[in-house]
């Protein structure tokens, strides 16, 4: 492996945001599972985490969606559930707070959300929204400020526009100037790229 690959390794280990993930409720496109990987990537998301409680919804999908994910796959890891308490349960052991996109009189402003604490983002189907049984589980909920005539974004675009939110937060405030050593997910990543596919 040339040294300019390693480096690049090392710096993308070294910035990813370990305490911001996102949560993804019966989504059943995999091209949209696959694109929000990929924004995932790009703002630094070591993991995220599927819930399927809908059983037309298989594990199949996130690999359905792996040419839209571009190669992002292979770098952020996905947690799958099919069992919601299970699911919220192992999203609490390492994140402080949920927020879900939930159109209702006490939504939050997106631009209003401190998205620099500990925090996981949950993002309904593209028919529903997020559950009710989920959405009791939340810490509150937000909304995507828009001015058109269709109140609603794609899943995958919703969540791209709520993560580049917390990009730009965190940006300011020096999260990704730390440049934390760590070794083990560098070593991870090294392991990967060995792997074919």
């Amino acid at each position: 492996m040339r040294p300019e690959r390693r480096a690049k390794f090392r710096r993308v280990a070294a910035l990813r945001q370990m305490n911001l993930t996102v949560v993804l409720e019966n989504v059943h496109d995999p091209h949209n599972i696959g694109a929000v990987l990929r924004s995932c990537d790009s703002v630094g998301i070591p993991e995220i985490y599927v819930l399927y409680t809908d059983e037309r919804l298989t594990e199949e999908r996130i690999t359905a969606g792996r040419k839209a994910a571009s190669g992002a796959r292979k770098w952020v890891d996905i947690h799958f559930f099919t069992d919601l308490e299970a699911c919220v349960r192992a999203v609490r052991q390492r994140y402080k707070k949920l927020f879900c996109t939930h159109l209702s009189e006490r939504a939050s402003d997106l631009y209003q959300l401190d998205l620099c604490q500990s925090v996981a983002l949950v993002f309904g189907n593209e028919h529903e929204g997020v559950s009710e049984a989920l959405l009791k589980q939340c810490d509150g909920n937000f909304r995507i400020p828009q001015v058109g005539m269709v109140q609603s974004l794609n899943i995958s675009v919703a969540c791209a526009v709520s993560l580049y939110e917390a990009f730009r937060q965190r940006r300011q405030a020096g999260l990704y100037d730390e440049n934390e050593v760590r070794e083990e997910l560098f070593e991870t990543y090294l392991a990967r790229h060995k792997q074919r596919g």
